[in-house]
């Protein structure tokens, strides 16, 4: 018994003490750790969008000063989930945005970037190759659908032949999804498109003069009938290569800009072991067609950009590697080397490199202009479709409307509706 008591006083005075301890440790500003104490964490704070290091779309406002660039497609012909091909989204503090190229799987990640469509209107298309241009008509036609009411426009380049330009190339997509655009205009109106071709082979010529933005176009060597841009504003300047081996009038015309992005393909010896091109074939691709990384480390070091981007190339680590150690045999200036989802906010004083964390699951905003109705009467279903509606379900799509006219007291027939989307 006298064991046990003194067990019992022994227990009880260890908790009195580690009670008293962590009385003083909690008043001192310290919280327990098991029976250690470590400081007390501090309050979260909410960073302000100046200071966040990754960038919510949607959530910070450019000042009127100041240019945004958002990488949205930096891949290669060779289709993989990681990069889209190649787009590049330029934002700009007066409320314009420009869209450079929009290739293959690239408008799923403008769409992630929550800019309404109502403001990406404007389109510049480097030459008509599918990784530069395959998403365009999805863009297109589905531009009603995500709420954009405003007019498309789209900049491209002549052909050597006239139906090989950017004007034919237009009227054949309309041609060839004749269907679509009929069916989504009987129900949701036929998007407006005005297309802009303009002389591939004009050296610094003004192809864009609105609201204090120049955009000039020189030629590029890929194989004819391409161009790169320059974008001068506020006293910025930004030139876009879209698909070019090195040439005098890039190296010309980009002198100083702030920021420069221009291709820099596979390594030839990628090309042959991870495209399983054929040697012959990987040189000639990689040097006169597109540009290695040498050939971008040269450009770069005749031109001096205050940032100088890489895209157009794999993002494999084993494949950054050489592409960086192949530009710095030529250039030792500052460079990035783009992957989806990159952002660059650019004043004169200074130039952010952030990542962008995209929205996956982005709905479109609701258009700021009036609704421009369809015309059903423009595209009736056949006989056979008219015919074919299971009798089980009428009753349930009756029902359907007749529970939406009570809850929003309208009277709509299913009758009257025009074809589904």
């Amino acid at each position: 018994m006298k064991r046990r008591g003194m067990l019992f006083i022994t227990v009880l005075g260890w908790g009195l003490a580690i009670a008293l301890a962590t009385f003083i440790l909690d008043r001192g500003g310290f919280i327990r750790v098991g029976v250690l104490a470590a400081p007390k964490a501090p309050e979260p704070q909410v960073a302000a969008p100046g200071q966040r290091t990754v960038y919510f779309p949607g959530t910070e406002e450019l000042a009127p000063d100041e240019m945004r660039i958002v990488a949205c497609g930096t891949g290669t012909p060779m289709p993989r989930l990681k990069q889209a091909a190649a787009c590049f989204l330029i934002q700009l503090g007066n409320g314009d945005n420009f869209v450079f190229d929009m290739g293959a799987g690239s408008a799923e990640r403008l769409a992630s970037m929550d800019v309404p469509y109502d403001h990406l209107d404007k389109v510049f298309i480097g030459h008509l190759h599918l990784d530069h241009v395959g998403d365009l008509p999805a863009f297109y036609f589905t531009r009603a659908v995500n709420q954009g009411r405003t007019k498309l426009r789209v900049w491209g380049p002549s052909g050597v032949k006239p139906e090989w330009g950017m004007k034919a190339a237009m009227e054949n997509m309309k041609a060839m999804y004749g269907w679509e655009r009929a069916m989504r205009g009987a129900l949701i109106g036929a998007p407006e498109l005005e297309v802009n071709e303009f002389d591939w082979t004009g050296i610094n010529q003004i192809i864009y003069n609105e609201n204090g933005v120049v955009i000039r176009s020189i030629p590029a060597l890929h194989n004819d009938q391409s161009v790169s841009f320059i974008l001068e504003w506020n006293g910025l300047k930004v030139a876009y290569s879209s698909d070019t081996m090195p040439n005098k009038w890039w190296c010309e015309y980009t002198k100083g800009v702030d920021v420069a992005i221009h291709e820099a393909f596979y390594p030839v010896e990628g090309l042959i072991a991870n495209a399983h091109f054929t040697p012959l074939e990987a040189l000639n691709v990689g040097t006169k067609i597109h540009t290695p990384p040498q050939g971008f480390g040269k450009v770069m070091d005749i031109t001096r950009p205050r940032l100088a981007i890489a895209y157009h190339l794999p993002t494999d680590f084993s494949a950054l590697f050489t592409i960086r150690d192949g530009i710095r045999e030529y250039y030792d200036g500052p460079l990035d080397l783009a992957d989806d989802f990159m952002v660059w906010n650019v004043t004169k004083e200074t130039i952010r490199h952030r990542m962008a964390v995209p929205n996956p699951w982005h709905v479109m905003q609701p258009s700021e202009l009036p609704k421009v109705p369809g015309d059903p009467s423009s595209y009736k279903p056949t006989e056979l479709t008219r015919s074919g509606v299971e009798p089980a379900y009428i009753p349930v799509v009756l029902k359907i409307y007749r529970d939406f006219n009570k809850k929003h007291g309208t009277s709509y027939d299913p009758r009257d509706t025009g074809p589904a989307r």
